[in-house]
């Protein structure tokens, strides 16, 4: 690397954070958070940190239902971008890699950069960086050569997307990385739409993991065009939708769903409301419709409160 090269870029990321850029740039405003939260010197040349291997061992316990939906999706797309020089990364939340792609030619070159399992990509150790960056906002990004904050990483160009878990709650980043010059806009844009394609097929791979006693059923997400997931349980209530469907339901990404009868909230037809059957199904959805309220839910079906109460701990349910 050419010895004007570190103080130009320095310069350069000093001069678009004085100037206010911040405010209109996505870019600037990580460069800033970088240089003035974080305290990082864009010229700073120490290689990156690295997670000792019990700490290492530790991170990838701590996500292992995520680690284990993913082993599919990293291989068929490390092997749509291998042959052209990238790496496939998945990172916790936190913005340490603890699983990758790559070719064995690459490796030396990958470890030396840092594109390893164990180093530290958040924005507070590495400035703006595909991975570090993609962890703080949180949505599918690129960071190209010199828009790294680093002068040491303006060889890399990493593209990151999110990943969410089974309630809709962020979970890690799936990232392509490249330290090839010859990287182009096109195979770049390529790759963006490989990796979120990944990343969804990862959420979908987590989500049904995670309910696998339910029934899976398909939404249309918000955009008309993307599919969401939601997990109907034996008495045909919705207890988990992914983040897809819970935007296209109008349901809070983050936290654990509260069940809801799948006609409420799906439409179609709505099942068979009545006690004659004696169908613990009913007596759910009646008290979720109520709030939990008893006399309110025993008013809907037409039964005293005294039967309703009978009812309940015959099936053994709560109220």
């Amino acid at each position: 690397m050419d010895g004007s090269m570190p103080r130009h870029h320095a310069a350069r990321v000093e001069a678009a954070i004085a100037s206010g850029q911040a405010a209109r740039s996505a870019l600037v405003a990580s460069w800033r958070r970088s240089s003035r939260l974080h305290h990082l010197d864009p010229s700073g040349h120490s290689a990156p940190r690295r997670l000792s291997d019990v700490e290492l061992r530790q991170a990838r316990e701590r996500i292992a239902p995520l680690l284990a939906a993913a082993q599919g999706a990293m291989d068929r797309l490390y092997q749509a971008v291998g042959a052209a020089g990238c790496c496939v990364l998945l990172a916790d939340g936190d913005g340490v890699p603890v699983d990758r792609r790559g070719t064995p030619a690459d490796d030396a070159t990958f470890q030396s950069w840092g594109l390893w399992t164990g180093a530290l990509w958040s924005e507070e150790h590495e400035g703006t960086n595909g991975i570090g960056t993609c962890v703080v906002e949180q949505r599918p990004l690129t960071i190209d050569r010199d828009q790294h904050f680093f002068t040491r990483n303006t060889l890399l160009s990493c593209t990151a997307v999110p990943i969410y878990d089974h309630e809709a709650a962020f979970a890690g980043v799936l990232d392509v990385s490249s330290c090839r010059a010859d990287r182009t806009d096109a195979f770049s844009s390529l790759i963006a739409l490989a990796a979120a394609e990944a990343a969804r097929r990862i959420e979908a791979d987590l989500f049904r993991r995670a309910f696998a006693h339910a029934r899976i059923v398909l939404t249309q997400g918000p955009d008309g065009q993307s599919i969401g997931l939601v997990a109907v349980d034996a008495d045909d209530l919705v207890i988990g939708a992914t983040r897809t469907a819970r935007a296209g339901l109008g349901i809070a990404p983050g936290r654990a769903l509260q069940p809801v009868p799948a006609a409420d909230l799906l439409g179609g037809e709505p099942a068979d409301d009545h006690l004659a059957g004696g169908q613990r199904a009913v007596l759910q959805r009646a008290l979720l419709r109520a709030g939990g309220n008893v006399s309110a839910a025993a008013k809907a079906l037409g039964v005293s409160r005294a039967t309703l109460h009978r009812k309940l701990k015959r099936f053994e349910l709560k109220h």
